[in-house]
């Protein structure tokens, strides 16, 4: 079977967020051997795409889990289909996923990805929160997936160097920081920890800007952004807020293609 690793959400290889991609051939492998390819693969996320019928089946694991929702990785999917011919320029592929039905499409230079909102309610912090981040947060909300914290700004949110101990014990996926962007071209900027699903810090989450679109949106009286997730590596992405979807755009760069023999 084909697979890849792919920078997502950067135009820049080395930058963004690497994602690998296995293109399954014929019936759906076991969870178990998923999760040990992803566990090879070493990467924030590996996804596994397969016809099913004029769709495609996704299922995405980091090293040690399952993912319910990911973006970067659903945008390298998408990437790799174009390059290897299995999706046309312009054609809009449709993900069967544990997130119900996803799309991606190509839009000029950039992959163009249909999402739900996860809009995050406010709530206290919990036992561990703020002691694993090290910083008092101006607001603390939580979605189904992760906690999301704002902080008062964006040298704060570039600053931060969290216990991922402490964090790892939160009973969430992850934690989302955000502050309102002082970079130019940028309207707000955020980074993601998710010590708890084996990743302490994911360069790049397009998930995570479903529920920051919909955070953003009357904070800052509109619904286009450009958001910068201010992680080492670093990404770019475009998000749009539609109702109960939120559309993330962006590009990538393949990096590695080869075979996978067992």
């Amino acid at each position: 079977m084909r697979i890849f690793q792919i920078d997502a959400f950067t135009n820049e290889a080395f930058k963004g967020n690497p994602a690998g991609v296995c293109l399954l051939d014929g019936a759906a492998p076991h969870a178990r051997w998923m999760q040990s390819v992803a566990a090879e693969m070493n990467v924030s996320e590996t996804a596994f795409v397969g016809r099913t019928g004029d769709d495609w089946s996704l299922r995405w694991f980091s090293p040690t889990i399952e993912i319910a929702l990911c973006g970067h990785a659903t945008l390298a999917t998408a990437h790799a289909l174009l390059e290897e011919g299995l999706l046309s320029r312009g054609a809009v592929a449709r993900f069967h996923t544990m997130s119900g039905v996803l799309t991606a499409a190509e839009t000029g230079e950039l992959i163009e990805l249909d999402f739900p909102a996860k809009a995050a309610q406010p709530c206290e912090p919990p036992e561990g929160l703020i002691e694993g981040l090290g910083t008092q947060p101006v607001r603390v909300s939580r979605n189904e997936f992760d906690y999301l914290v704002e902080m008062a700004n964006e040298d704060d949110i570039r600053s931060l160097i969290p216990d991922h101990a402490l964090l790892r014990s939160l009973p969430v996926r992850g934690v989302i920081v955000t502050s309102r962007a002082s970079t130019s071209g940028f309207d707000f900027v955020s980074r993601f920890f998710a010590p708890g699903s084996g990743i302490d810090e994911d360069p790049v989450t397009g998930s995570a800007h479903c529920a920051l679109a919909p955070y953003w949106a009357p904070r800052l009286g509109k619904t286009d952004f450009m958001a910068y997730q201010a992680s080492p590596r670093g990404g770019v992405l475009r998000v749009t807020l539609a109702g109960d979807r939120v559309t993330l755009a962006g590009r990538a760069v393949t990096v590695l293609r080869g075979e996978l023999r067992v």
